[in-house]
C-alpha cells in the first residue's frame, strides 16, 4: 500500500495508521514528562514502586503456600502490577519503552534517561527491601518458600538459560507496558497487568526487581543466600532485562514508527533538557 493511500486511511498525516500515530504521540509525551521530573519525584515514585510490587509478592507467597503452584501464585502476583498501574508508581523495567521513545524523539537527553533508570532502580530496591522486612516479620512461616526461591535464582549462575529467562522477563514487561499504552480502557490495562504478572512470576522469569525482593526476603529470614550471591545474580539480570526490553521490543517498535519518530525529531526543542510544563508533578 502506498504512503499516500495509507495517509488517506489513517486519522493523521503521517504515513502510518492513525491509531499507531495517536499511541506513539502519547508514549513520547508521557516519556518526556517522566524524564523531566525532579529527582525527588523520581525517588518517591520508585520507592512506591518497590512497595507496590511487594504487595504482589505477598499475594504470590500466600497462594504458593496453599497450592504449591507457581502458575496459580503468578495470577495472584498480578495484584502487584495492578497496584503499580492504579497508584501511578513505577518499576525500573517499566521505563524501557516510554522514556526511550522520548529520548529517541529528542524530547530528552540520554543523561536524563540514565538518571531516571538509576534513581528508579535504587528506589525500587530500597522500597522493596523495606516491604520484605515487614512481610517476613509478619509471616515468618514463608521463610522456606523464600529460601527455595532465592536458591532457584542464584544457584545456577550465569548460563544461556538464565540469560534468556532474563531477556524474556525484560521483553514481557515491556510488551505489557505497550499493551497498556495501546488502550484507554482501565479494564484492558488491568488485564494486561495481570497477564504480565502471571508470565513473570508464574514462569519464574528472571526479573531484576521482582526476584530481588524474593531474595531479600530469604536473606532477612536467615537463608544461606547472602547479598553477594544476590549481587552476582542481579548485575547480569539487569543487563539482560535491558536487552529484552529495549533491544527486543522497544527498538522494533521505534522502527515501526520511524516516520513519526523523524517528524517528532524535527519538531523537538533545541535543548532536550529544557523544563517542560507540568514536569515533576504527574506520575
Amino acid at each position: 500500500m502506498s504512503d499516500e493511500r495509507r495517509q488517506e486511511l489513517g486519522e493523521g498525516d503521517a504515513p502510518v495508521e492513525g491509531e499507531i500515530e495517536e499511541s506513539f504521540d502519547a508514549i513520547v509525551d508521557e516519556g518526556a514528562q517522566r524524564l523531566h521530573r525532579t529527582f525527588a519525584s523520581m525517588l518517591i515514585t520508585g520507592l512506591f514502586g518497590g512497595l507496590d510490587v511487594g504487595v504482589g509478592i505477598m499475594g504470590y507467597l500466600a497462594v504458593l503456600e496453599q497450592t504449591d503452584s507457581h502458575l496459580l501464585a503468578g495470577i495472584a502476583f498480578g495484584i502487584g502490577f495492578v497496584a503499580l498501574l492504579l497508584a501511578h508508581s513505577e518499576l525500573f523495567t517499566e521505563n524501557f519503552l516510554v522514556p526511550v521513545a522520548a529520548v529517541a524523539a529528542r524530547e530528552a537527553s540520554l543523561r536524563r534517561l540514565g538518571m531516571l533508570w538509576g534513581v528508579t532502580l535504587l528506589a525500587n530496591l530500597v522500597g522493596g527491601w523495606a516491604f520484605m522486612w515487614l512481610l517476613i516479620t509478619a509471616f515468618p512461616q514463608w521463610g522456606p518458600l523464600l529460601d527455595e526461591a532465592a536458591h532457584h535464582f542464584t544457584d545456577p549462575g550465569l548460563t544461556l538459560q538464565t540469560a534468556v529467562l532474563a531477556i524474556l522477563a525484560g521483553s514481557t514487561i515491556t510488551l505489557m507496558t505497550r499493551m497498556q499504552q495501546g488502550t484507554k480502557s482501565d479494564v484492558g490495562k488491568m488485564i494486561a497487568a495481570i497477564a504480565g504478572g502471571f508470565l513473570l512470576a508464574g514462569l519464574q522469569l528472571h526479573h531484576s526487581v521482582l526476584d530481588s525482593l524474593l531474595i531479600f526476603g530469604a536473606i532477612q529470614s536467615g537463608s544461606g543466600v547472602g547479598y553477594l550471591d544476590w549481587l552476582l545474580w542481579f548485575v547480569p539480570t539487569v543487563l539482560f532485562n535491558l536487552v529484552g526490553g529495549v533491544g527486543l521490543v522497544t527498538a522494533l517498535r521505534l522502527v515501526r514508527t520511524k516516520p513519526l519518530l523523524q517528524q517528532r525529531r524535527r519538531e523537538a526543542p533545541a535543548d532536550p533538557d529544557a523544563p517542560r510544563s507540568g514536569a515533576g508533578h504527574g506520575d
